[in-house]
């Protein structure tokens, strides 16, 4: 494996645990208004973002590199109103799929075609992650300011498996 290519990795493995922990926060903020379907909804974001990490740790154990853990960042959860969090979410996908294609290009650039493989789940699961906080946030500005209706959205929210 190229050594660009395993640094990018490794640093991504604790991107994707700080990003765990920006979901939580939003979980948090989000329960504190009593918006549990909201609160829900970013839990299970957590939790697939603390799966991400773990399949590029796999990855990288199962490729003889050895990985040293480092700090998590803690994140920001001061928001304005209910739907700054949404928003910072979009934000952060985006930078999260700009820090993908970057592994993506490198191992490219270097012909790791295994790794190259390897990061095309994660390409398609980036365009996943980036149009299910676009519609909710549609959802959010059509429905955010009528009480009722963001009552409605909250319990959608709260469905998700």
């Amino acid at each position: 494996m190229n050594a660009q290519v395993e640094t990018l990795l490794k640093e991504q493995v604790n991107k994707e645990f700080f990003s765990a922990y920006f979901y939580l926060a939003i979980a948090n903020y989000y329960q504190g208004k009593n918006l549990d379907g909201f609160g829900h909804w970013f839990e299970m974001q957590a939790r697939e973002e603390q799966e991400h990490a773990m399949k590029i740790l796999k990855y990288l154990q199962d490729n003889g590199v050895k990985v040293e853990l480092g700090a998590i960042a803690a994140p920001s959860a001061d928001f304005k109103d209910t739907r700054e969090p949404l928003a910072a979410t979009l934000r952060h996908e985006q930078y999260v799929t700009s820090l993908i294609h970057a592994i993506y290009k490198q191992a490219r650039d270097t012909d790791d075609f295994r790794t190259c493989q390897f990061m095309e789940w994660f390409i398609a699961e980036q365009g996943e992650e980036e149009k299910s906080t676009g519609e909710l946030i549609a959802k959010y500005d059509l429905f955010g300011e009528d009480s009722r209706s963001l009552y409605l959205l909250n319990a959608e929210l709260k469905a998700r498996a």
